[in-house]
């Protein structure tokens, strides 16, 4: 076997260059709902590469945790637009009823789970059929929806029932509820699946449900009107709409750490896999701020198009 001896000054440089590089050059797909359009945002270098039309006034997104979709939901259109995420274009889009918000994606990439608003019911689509395969009845206006990491469970944010509902996704029958704060929007689980976190639009407050037991562990006052949770680094960051913050609080001890001003009206909101970023979309700024998760500042802000929601999970990964 042949030894190949790089210099120490080379070797210093490769390493210097391999720390600098991002490790994963995540995409934000970015929903603006009165511009009828979808923002695909570089976030290393912080530009939009695409923008592509979605009628019906999209607002919901999810895209497959491996990249290689993204489902948007059109409430006005009635309407689930299924794209493939690499080459930006639109594989089927699917009349589902109702009123669409929410989105959620099976981590093997399908099925999509669908929160119908008006119906009071979550519609299943097959992603690469495009067509629906069930519905499960849940209780009023569910709003946001969440997939437990290992795919067994389905979490809805029942906005007008004061509850998130559990569904078992092998049989698509509902387990029980658990009630949590007034108005629940958003719903984020954590990596390990062991933890839901509900922003409670009218209560001004996020509730955590211990998801193996079903029961409420805690209750953390934040922000005017939170609609919706990111994950990052032991931390949870909420966008609080009326304050135009960001409430971040520990997930442990679940003290409050810190208030950030953000754009005006933030709603979507999204941590980077590596958890150092922390990216809100701001539905009357039309722009789309980057926390930096350690320091808790803005460190940037990027425009996008009018009436930026992004709700749901708008990251998308790129590497294989």
């Amino acid at each position: 076997m042949t030894t190949i001896r790089v210099p120490a000054r080379l070797a210093i440089l490769f390493a210097a260059l391999l720390l600098a590089a991002p490790a994963r050059a995540d995409e934000a797909f970015v929903t603006s709902q009165p511009a009828e359009t979808l923002s695909v945002v570089d976030l290393p270098t912080g530009k939009v590469v695409a923008t592509l039309p979605i009628p019906g006034k999209p607002a919901g997104i999810a895209v497959d945790p491996l990249g290689r979709r993204a489902f948007v939901t059109s409430p006005d259109g009635k309407a689930l637009t299924i794209l493939d995420a690499a080459t930006r274009t639109i594989e089927h889009r699917v009349d589902v009823g109702g009123g669409p918000l929410g989105v959620a994606v099976h981590p093997s990439g399908s099925p999509a789970y669908v929160a119908d608003w008006y119906r009071h019911k979550i519609v299943v689509v097959d992603a690469a059929r495009g067509v629906m395969t069930g519905e499960i009845e849940v209780g009023d206006s569910p709003s946001g929806l969440a997939v437990t990491p290992d795919g067994a469970l389905l979490l809805s944010a029942d906005r007008d029932s004061d509850q998130v509902s559990f569904i078992d996704t092998a049989t698509l029958t509902r387990l029980g509820t658990v009630k949590v704060g007034a108005r629940p929007f958003g719903v984020t689980i954590n990596a390990e699946g062991t933890r839901a976190y509900t922003a409670n639009v009218a209560s001004d407050d996020v509730t955590i449900i211990d998801i193996p037991t079903r029961t409420v562990v805690g209750t953390v006052k934040v922000g005017q009107r939170p609609y919706a949770v990111a994950l990052a680094n032991g931390r949870a960051f909420t966008t609080d709409q009326y304050a135009s913050t960001v409430t971040v609080f520990d997930t442990g001890s679940l003290a409050r750490l810190a208030t950030i001003a953000v754009g005006d009206y933030p709603e979507g909101i999204a941590a980077s896999r590596d958890g150092t970023r922390v990216y809100v979309a701001n539905w009357e700024s039309n722009t789309l701020s980057v926390i930096d998760a350690q320091t808790l500042k803005v460190v940037a802000d990027i425009e996008v198009a009018d009436g930026p929601r992004a709700f749901g999970a708008f990251i998308r990964r790129t590497d294989p």
